[in-house]
């Protein structure tokens, strides 16, 4: 298995405040431009996604409440597991150290073709929820569909 970790960035957030958000997977689809909303299904326990061709899916394999949610592959091409990390920022309790670990099953030429573009498709993750929590609006994103 090929292990990726994200950065760790501090989200203006309490770690339960995180948790509950991510909790839900029909979460992530309201986060995305309604334009793409319809090409993905999702409930609380998963979301599935076709993407280039392939179709992806994942689900719940665990909460752990208030520091971590794991994922597991779900009808996707290809084993992985997925740990989303909040925990409480060393120096501001009421702020959340976010992180996420993806471990894959690449074989060697997928790991050296993918395995960067994960690690930078993760931090650009970490980067737009920590902006989200300083009041910066990721570019498409619509506030009033969160609401619904």
């Amino acid at each position: 298995m090929t292990e990726i970790e994200s950065k760790h960035g501090i989200v203006s957030r309490q770690p339960y405040e995180m948790y509950m958000t991510f909790t839900d997977l029909e979460n992530f689809k309201r986060m995305l431009p309604e334009d793409k909303q319809g090409e993905i299904t999702a409930t609380y326990d998963t979301i599935q996604a076709t993407v280039q061709g392939f179709s992806i899916g994942v689900k719940v394999h665990q909460r752990v409440p208030y520091s971590r949610i794991e994922l597991v592959d779900y009808g996707a091409p290809l084993a992985f597991h997925i740990v989303i990390h909040f925990e409480p920022a060393a120096q501001d309790a009421y702020k959340t150290d976010f992180w996420i670990n993806v471990e894959a099953d690449l074989n060697l030429m997928m790991k050296m073709m993918l395995s960067g573009k994960i690690k930078e498709a993760l931090d650009k993750v970490v980067d737009s929820i920590v902006d989200a929590s300083n009041g910066k609006m990721p570019e498409g994103f619509d506030p009033s569909q969160w609401a619904k």
